[in-house]
């Protein structure tokens, strides 16, 4: 028997606003703003995603001190995304003049080019150029 094709759609990152995680995610990183819908009583499905990327991020307001608490630290200070590029250096230099904060110098490792940066609430992600 052959198992069923699965792959991710959705990850969810908890978020203090919704406009300036919108604003920064569209800006600095150059998403794509995929839905923003109201749901009412202060919540809406706001997707963002790279470009031509079949995974999309939903941001989802944090309700209460749980959440609010995961703001920015939703894997215990470890890197929580991966950004993969084809052009490393472009992407690295369109992100350093849009102000984006870089946590280290660019390094080459057996696997490509990589560098770790903080996006607006502190959470941690690789961006990555394969070889």
């Amino acid at each position: 028997m052959t198992s069923p094709k699965q792959h991710l759609t959705h990850v969810t990152l908890v978020v203090r606003d919704y406009d300036e995680a919108i604003s920064y995610y569209t800006d600095k990183l150059n998403f794509d703003l995929i839905k923003d819908i109201d749901l009412g009583d202060d919540k809406r499905w706001v997707l963002v995603s790279p470009k031509n990327s079949e995974c999309q991020l939903v941001l989802g307001k944090a309700v209460g001190p749980e959440q609010e608490a995961a703001i920015g630290n939703q894997t215990g200070g470890r890197v929580f995304m991966f950004l993969h590029t084809t052009d490393f250096w472009a992407t690295y230099k369109q992100m350093q003049s849009k102000g984006v904060v870089f946590k280290e110098e660019p390094r080459d490792e057996p696997y490509g080019t990589v560098v770790v940066f903080e996006d607006l609430y502190g959470n941690l992600w690789d961006l990555l150029e394969l070889k």
